[in-house]
């Protein structure tokens, strides 16, 4: 998939803030710090679409990117994040289920899922979510620069196996830095909007 257009819509702190179009939504979640932001950069070419901290937990919004005028990129807040509040955490879990619960323009989950790290019980909370409402989902297995590539593979296809998914879900090593897997991610999500638009 080519981009041709990315730009920010919005920052959304409800339901009533969401666009108001009918196009399609493929929304990004993942533990904060596995890179989303960064990802969103790597995948439209733009190193400065999305802003990326080093400090974990600065979205706390839900971003929408308008992407070649046909979809949207939906960067949801980071999960598990340890040193906010009690409070703030619900705050973030509500924004979340809201969205996910809801939403009937979301067509694809990335979840994005930090190769060097087994998977945290909210990651597993995530995939169960996903097969509770049969979402199509792509694992993005990020931060795949720093690992061997002897071991990227069988980390990645590790990582499947223990969020439960099945042989046919599809996992992509990739790096926002090295680029790796950032091309088969981008032809995934391309076929992904054309298949469902001919739909």
């Amino acid at each position: 998939m080519k981009i041709k257009s990315a730009r920010f819509i919005i920052s959304a702190a409800n339901r009533s803030q969401y666009p108001t179009d009918s196009l399609m939504h493929i929304a990004l979640a993942g533990k904060s710090n596995v890179g989303k932001s960064s990802l969103i950069n790597a995948i439209t070419g733009r190193s400065k679409l999305a802003l990326v901290s080093s400090e974990p937990g600065k979205t706390r919004l839900i971003n929408f990117y308008l992407i070649n005028e046909s979809f949207y990129l939906v960067d949801l807040p980071g999960y598990g994040y340890a040193r906010v509040s009690k409070a703030e955490k619900q705050r973030w879990g509500s924004l979340i289920d809201e969205y996910l619960a809801n939403n009937r323009q979301l067509g694809l989950i990335i979840m994005l899922a930090d190769i060097r790290h087994d998977p945290t019980t909210e990651d597993m909370q995530m995939a169960e979510w996903v097969r509770y409402y049969n979402i199509p989902v792509i694992i993005a297995a990020t931060k795949s620069d720093k690992l061997g590539k002897s071991r990227v593979k069988p980390r990645a296809l590790q990582i499947r196996k223990d969020l439960g998914f099945s042989d046919d879900v599809m996992i992509i090593p990739c790096s926002s830095v090295s680029k790796q897997g950032i091309e088969e991610l981008n032809d995934a999500i391309g076929s992904f909007v054309e298949e469902s638009s001919s739909s």
